[in-house]
């Protein structure tokens, strides 16, 4: 059954902080291949499919644009700041997780390109990225 509503509705996307489970000092970007920020630097993630649940989907994003599976996965926040996406109206739910096979990354899907980053020497990111990417370091990792 299809739904017609008077009102616009969000956009519903999942994002990934990976962090090196070997040095807890480096997180996983992907190059972005598509528009908006096109060539930039940003947290693996995407759309949710309509029939998944956010655990799925970002697992699933994951996989297609880092070639990783079986990171566990831990909802961190969602962010929704009105603008934080050009495209439209946008709510993000951000999962992180830990890897212990950093070196069996590939590039897929929308991701251009994929590399690990020190914590401390990010490059310049796309969206909000670096307010979550911050703020995950301030309450995830400092207490590590």
């Amino acid at each position: 059954m299809n739904y017609t509503y008077d009102y616009p509705r969000a956009l519903n996307t999942v994002d990934a902080i990976i962090i090196d489970d070997k040095t807890r000092s480096k997180i996983l970007l992907i190059k972005r291949a598509n528009e908006p920020y096109k060539n930039c630097w940003a947290l693996p993630g995407g759309f949710i499919e309509m029939d998944e649940t956010l655990e799925q989907s970002v697992n699933r994003e994951t996989a297609e644009e880092t070639s990783l599976a079986g990171i566990k996965f831990h909802q961190f926040k969602a962010y929704g700041n009105p603008g934080r996406d050009p495209r439209d109206r946008n709510i993000a739910v951000v999962f992180y997780g830990y890897c212990n096979t950093p070196e069996k990354i590939s590039a897929g899907d929308d991701a251009k390109e994929i590399s690990w980053f020190n914590l401390d020497n990010l490059p310049e990111v796309a969206f909000d990225h670096k307010q979550i990417i911050s703020e995950f370091i301030a309450e995830k990792l400092c207490n590590l």
